[in-house]
């Protein structure tokens, strides 16, 4: 069975579905229909693109009805009693590129990733996929944060910035963490690049962000390490001169319990 086009087939989620979805949402089901058999890298972003478009051209198919967050026209004007009414809707027709390229600071993710998958080399592949269903994109020159588990206990918080994060994790297989640990989370700050088809996509290790990513990178470091206190970190983040502030218990509490203790003592003494 041929795949049936991106529009055709979010309107065919879209019909099917009793709510908005969100475009993640709408590629998933998009996969888990088999409406489409080639959906490239990242089918979530292709879904997002596809409606945006629709809507900028001047098309009336889709609503936006939250960042990221669509239905169909046709669905919102049959409803009599709709909560979001088209006058209140959100427009996407001059915020589009945004949503469409603009994640925040962090462009990509892993969560829990397991060690025993990856053939370990000083150019490892990290494999990842948006949905199931879609082809992997290697992750190794990401930078940004990651963290080290033993189990579900986080032992260890690390940065990545003047070498790829691949490179750094094969590091810690031969350093003196090699036997501390099995899974790995990281947070990237490198956004993907694309060909037209979709197929060809890979890290963007030329990204120029607005913001110096070596600070965001050590103060996001600096903020696990401090929260999380992993017991393989020898010493506290870098340039992390915030002043610590020591919690005060609230006196009215003290009062509270003097009260009532008396009044438990009262209770004791025969009347």
């Amino acid at each position: 069975m041929p795949d049936k086009p991106w529009i055709d087939a979010i309107v065919q989620v879209l019909q099917e579905s009793n709510q908005s979805l969100s475009y993640t949402d709408i590629a998933d089901r998009v996969v888990q229909q088999g409406l489409r058999e080639n959906v490239g890298a990242t089918p979530a972003n292709t879904v997002n693109s596809y409606i945006i478009k629709s809507i900028n051209e001047g098309s009336k198919l889709f609503v936006r009805t939250g960042r990221g967050i669509y239905w169909l026209s046709e669905k919102i004007n049959a409803e009599e009693n709709n909560n979001s009414p088209l006058s209140d809707l959100e427009d996407a027709t001059n915020d589009g590129e945004d949503a469409q390229n603009s994640t925040g600071l962090i462009n990509a993710f892993g969560m829990f990733w397991e060690r025993n998958w990856i053939t370990w080399s000083t150019t490892p592949k990290l494999l990842g996929q948006q949905q199931i269903g879609a082809l992997s994109v290697d992750f190794f020159k990401q930078i940004g944060v990651y963290l080290l588990y033993d189990g579900s206990k986080v032992v260890y918080v690390g940065r990545v910035i003047d070498q790829p994060l691949g490179r750094r994790l094969f590091q810690h297989t031969r350093d003196r963490l090699q036997g501390r640990w099995n899974r790995f989370s990281w947070f990237g700050l490198y956004p993907l690049k694309e060909d037209a088809e979709n197929t060809n996509v890979e890290i963007n290790d030329n990204y120029q962000a607005n913001f110096d990513t070596s600070v965001l990178i050590e103060t996001l470091e600096a903020l696990l390490i401090e929260g999380l206190e992993p017991p393989q970190n020898r010493r506290r983040g870098d340039n992390f001169k915030a002043t610590e502030f020591l919690q005060v218990r609230d006196p009215e509490i003290n009062r509270l319990q003097v009260m009532r203790y008396l009044s438990a003592m009262s209770d004791m003494i025969p009347q």
